[in-house]
């Protein structure tokens, strides 16, 4: 079967861009919830295996996340990635953890935030000086958040000065409607002071301004010494799109939303699927650079 008939089975052609697909890819930057790692928040094998095929073929390999960066550890290690961001672009690591490039929400813009989105019932966390801090241990998704960050939160009656530091800022509830309500609203609030965007459903993130996936891949690409239009980008999720926007080949998650599937030359698996491996074999490796 051709590429093309795969993505008319699989996929489909991307609806949000007028851009053909870049014929030759020398970098792939990926999402991580919902993309690189499955429900159990693993690295699959089969992932891994790809991406050193990716590797071998010339290709270099970077991941972003809405995740703080210490809650990335254990995919820097499995796919041995040289660089990689957290909060949404906000912090540009390599693989030791030095730090590249970090950013910060306006003291601000946290405060307004805050004050715009408690009286609205959602619940606070504020990751700041490499922790992650609440005020409500029995919220239902900090259990959840645990596992996928791998290290526990600290509890405190009160952020203090850790507001001053803020990496990210999670607003988190089972009102979805309400999130995706307030998003617009609360960027319009904070101005040029922080990034307002849902990394899933449940949360609504600020993070750094001017820092997006998109800034992330502008950085990776800088680092590697590749244009843009050699960057292939995947991902699921709305905070994803940013890089569908920089990136010469963007990719959407069989598990991804509406609005990005719509936006993404091809759509490839779901994540409980090995779906970046599938898109990595499909649609990445035939763009190997040649000679």
């Amino acid at each position: 079967m051709t590429e093309s008939n795969l993505a008319d089975a699989a996929t489909g052609a991307r609806g949000g861009a007028a851009s053909a697909p870049a014929s030759r890819i020398r970098l792939m930057v990926s999402d991580v919830d919902g993309t690189l790692v499955n429900k159990a928040k693993e690295v699959t094998p089969v992932t891994v295996e790809a991406v050193r095929r990716l590797h071998a073929a010339g290709i270099a390999f970077a991941a972003v996340s809405a995740r703080p960066p210490r809650g990335m550890k254990l995919m820097v290690e499995a796919l041995n990635v040289d660089l990689f961001g957290g909060f949404n672009g906000g912090s540009i690591l390599r693989r030791d953890f030095s730090i590249v490039e970090e950013h910060f929400v306006s003291p601000d813009a946290v405060r307004a935030g805050i004050a715009m989105m408690k009286p609205r019932g959602a619940s606070i966390w504020v990751f700041a000086d490499n922790e992650w801090f609440i005020t409500d241990p029995g919220n239902p998704y900090v259990a959840g958040e645990t596992r996928t960050v791998a290290f526990q939160p600290t509890v405190v009656d009160d952020f203090g000065d850790h507001l001053n530091r803020a990496g990210k800022i999670v607003f988190s509830s089972t009102d979805f409607d309400m999130l995706a309500q307030s998003e617009p609203e609360l960027q319009a609030l904070v101005g040029a002071g922080a990034t307002a965007r849902r990394s899933q459903a449940k949360y609504l993130d600020m993070t750094p301004p001017g820092t997006d996936k998109g800034h992330a891949v502008r950085a990776f690409a800088r680092h590697y010494g590749v244009s843009l239009d050699e960057v292939a980008v995947i991902g699921d999720m709305p905070n994803d799109l940013p890089m569908f926007e920089v990136g010469g080949l963007a990719i959407a998650m069989g598990n991804g939303a509406p609005e990005v599937k719509e936006r993404a030359h091809f759509v490839t698996l779901t994540n409980e699927e090995n779906g970046v491996a599938d898109a990595i074999d499909r649609f990445v490796l035939p763009r190997a650079p040649r000679g």
